[in-house]
């Protein structure tokens, strides 16, 4: 091994995250900065790129891996107004990520990057597929079939978040009803949340400092009733979800990931649902586990793809 190294740019919602990663996976520095997605795409790619250089520092880099949610054009390198990001509209943040940082740049949806860094280094190193999912304030989803990255005709596959598993149900962030993302995302629960209190119901959470997805997880398990049921939902959503992608696929390993999706009750839940309803024999030769690379998944992805296709 000749010892090259990457950086990995992951652009989210609500925070800038860049990772020096050598070739076995290994992050050798990091940090990260809120995103400050309101600021706009100029300001915003500003301090991703200023955040990039000074965790470069010295190091001499073959490549830089640019993971973003999608829709993207990862061919041209063309963000096309990835749905966490207003106004992103046809940026070019290869182009960009070139010019200002002298190495060769590719740019992949981050769930994709994310179950390609968990197959290489992480919790399905010993698997040829599996599948990835990603549940944080979104919920995104990759899949790694046979050793090769589902891309998809346009580069946009592997939107397993947008798998329907409430026909007719809430209209999800990408217009269509039903999404499991509707249910289960981070965001998408605080929003339930808040409905629920406007029409009226009754919840710990109505007087509380801040809301967010971890203050309804928790007053879930204190015996909130309106936390409870839609919590119950959620994980009801992702267990049919992980069941309806293991019958398809058929992996060896689905992999959870995200500040929602490490948790135990996550893991439990989905593990039960995938040994009850999958088919057989799927369901005996398919594990869940909890991701490995504590978050750091579409980092490591993103630079191991760029090492591997553009250095």
């Amino acid at each position: 091994m000749d010892g090259r190294r990457a950086l990995a740019l992951d652009i989210g919602a609500t925070k800038l995250a860049v990772a020096l990663v050598d070739e076995r996976g290994a992050v050798v520095r990091a940090d990260r900065v809120p995103t400050g997605r309101e600021d706009g795409p100029d300001a915003v790619i500003g301090r991703l790129l200023d955040l990039a250089e000074r965790v470069r520092g010295d190091d001499r880099i073959a490549a830089v891996g640019v993971a973003c949610g999608g829709p993207l054009d990862a061919h041209a390198g063309v963000l096309l107004g990835p749905l966490h990001l207003p106004g992103w509209d046809h940026v070019e943040i290869v182009r960009i990520a070139e010019e200002r940082l002298g190495a060769p740049a590719l740019l992949v949806n981050d769930a994709s990057a994310g179950a390609w860094g968990e197959l290489r280094a992480g919790a399905a190193a010993d698997a040829g597929s599996a599948v990835y999912l990603t549940v944080s304030s979104g919920l995104g989803g990759g899949a790694v079939l046979d050793g090769r990255l589902l891309a998809g005709a346009t580069t946009n596959g592997g939107e397993l978040g947008h798998v329907c598993v409430r026909p007719g149900g809430r209209r999800c962030t990408c217009g269509r009803l039903g999404c499991a993302e509707a249910y289960a995302a981070g965001t998408q629960l605080v929003e339930r949340v808040r409905e629920a209190l406007a029409e009226g119901r009754d919840s710990v959470l109505a007087d509380g400092p801040a809301l967010d997805a971890e203050a309804v997880v928790r007053a879930a398990a204190e015996g909130d009733a309106l936390a409870g049921e839609l919590w119950t939902e959620a994980l009801a959503c992702l267990g049919q979800l992980a069941t309806d992608l293991t019958n398809v696929f058929e992996p060896e390993v689905v992999v959870l990931d995200g500040g929602l999706g490490r948790l135990d009750a996550v893991l439990d839940a989905v593990r039960h649902a995938v040994e009850l309803n999958a088919m057989a024999p799927i369901r005996r030769a398919v594990r869940v586990e909890r991701a490995a690379l504590d978050g750091a998944a579409p980092a490591v992805g993103a630079a191991l793809l760029a090492l591997e296709r553009v250095a």
